[in-house]
This record gives C-alpha cells, sequence and structure tokens, in this order.
C-alpha cells in the first residue's frame, strides 16, 4: 500500500531532516588515509574481517591518491562499475559461460585480482557514502561530511536532503531517475541529517 509507505516515511522522519541516497550495488570498501596518502584499502568482507586491496584500489578511476587532509582519516564507499563499462567487457568475452552476470560480479572480480593492471582496465569507481572518523574533526550532519569530503577530492553518492513535507516526491525523484542511471543501484538509504541523533537511536 503506497499510502501506508508515505505515511511511514514521514513518521519515520518525526518532523526532523534527513538524507536521502543512493544504494549503489557494488561492493563496499573502507579507505584510510594518513598525513595525506592513501595508506589502506580493504573490503568489508564479512562485516568484521576483510581482504586488504590497496595497491588495487590505487588504480580506481576516480579515487585520490592525496588529500588536502594530513590527520588520519576512514571513509566508506561502494565500488562499482557502469553498465555501458560492464557490457563492453562482457563483450569482449568470446565464451558465453564466462560472461558476467551482472556489473556486480564484475566489480567484485576486478576488485580481488592479484594483477593490478587488471583492476585499472575495469574502470571501477568509488563513490563514498559514509565518514567514519577524520582525526580532530567532529561529524555534526550528513551534508556537511558529504561537502567536506567532496572538497578533499572525493565522488560521493547522490544525495537530496528531505523532510516530512517532500520525501514522497524526492523517492519519486529517484524512481524517475534510476530507469535510465548508468551506475547499478538496488536501493536508497534514508538517514537522519543530524548524526547525534541518529546514533541515540540505536541500532540493530
Amino acid at each position: 500500500d503506497k499510502t501506508k509507505d508515505r505515511e511511514a516515511l514521514r513518521d519515520w522522519l518525526n518532523g526532523r531532516e534527513g538524507i536521502l541516497s543512493w544504494k549503489l550495488d557494488g561492493l563496499t570498501i573502507v579507505l584510510t588515509y594518513k598525513e595525506g596518502k592513501l595508506f589502506k584499502a580493504v573490503t568489508r568482507g564479512n562485516g568484521e574481517v576483510g581482504e586488504v586491496i590497496t595497491n588495487n584500489a590505487r588504480t580506481f578511476k576516480n579515487i585520490p591518491q592525496t588529500i588536502p587532509f594530513q590527520g588520519e582519516m576512514v571513509i566508506r564507499g561502494e565500488a562499482v562499475i557502469r553498465y555501458t563499462d560492464f557490457e563492453k567487457i562482457n563483450a569482449s568475452i568470446e565464451d558465453v559461460d564466462a560472461k558476467y552476470k551482472n556489473p556486480r560480479n564484475l566489480c567484485s572480480g576486478s576488485v580481488r585480482q592479484l594483477n593490478n593492471e587488471i583492476t585499472a582496465k575495469r574502470n571501477v569507481n568509488f563513490f563514498a557514502f559514509n565518514l567514519v572518523s577524520a582525526e580532530g574533526r567532529e561529524s555534526v550532519s550528513m551534508e556537511a561530511d558529504f561537502i567536506w569530503l567532496t572538497e578533499q577530492g572525493f565522488e560521493t553518492v547522490e544525495y537530496k536532503k528531505v523532510n516530512p513535507d517532500n520525501i514522497v516526491d524526492t523517492v519519486q525523484w529517484f524512481a524517475d531517475k534510476i530507469v535510465s542511471m548508468d551506475i547499478p543501484s538496488d536501493g536508497l538509504v534514508l538517514s537522519f541529517e543530524d548524526i547525534a541523533y541518529g546514533r541515540s537511536l540505536g541500532r540493530t
């Protein structure tokens, strides 16, 4: 029931502002920077233990090797391969059984390559969606974090600020856009704009 879904979205915000963004369909990567340089990159793995893929991450199409911020910084983002690149790569594979089923599988295989020259040819992109920590900097709002990450040279997931009055129309805006979007997405993420308030609610 769409009416109930709309009411649920408005109720969940409870009069507050939120951030609505794409849930990209790729592979979650955690990046650590130290002294302005990419220090380490790991996959999310099982949520607790992941694989170190630093050498491969250095070849991602849009990851900055150096950033202005000199303190230790940790961010999460999604590694993805665009549909257009996926189709080109699949078209170059003659064996039908060897073709990749979807961009996510291709991205996962590309990120884990032992030869990072192969990774470099796959045009893997990285879109930041969460500033985990930045030494000496306090995260107050989601949008402020996104803007700050952009200033550091990162591309972030596309997002819209929402409130109880515009959230239904904004969901429809995303629904209309995904039809022709080149970047794989399998849903939306709704977060409170006020980071401290969101954290105070706990998690499951």
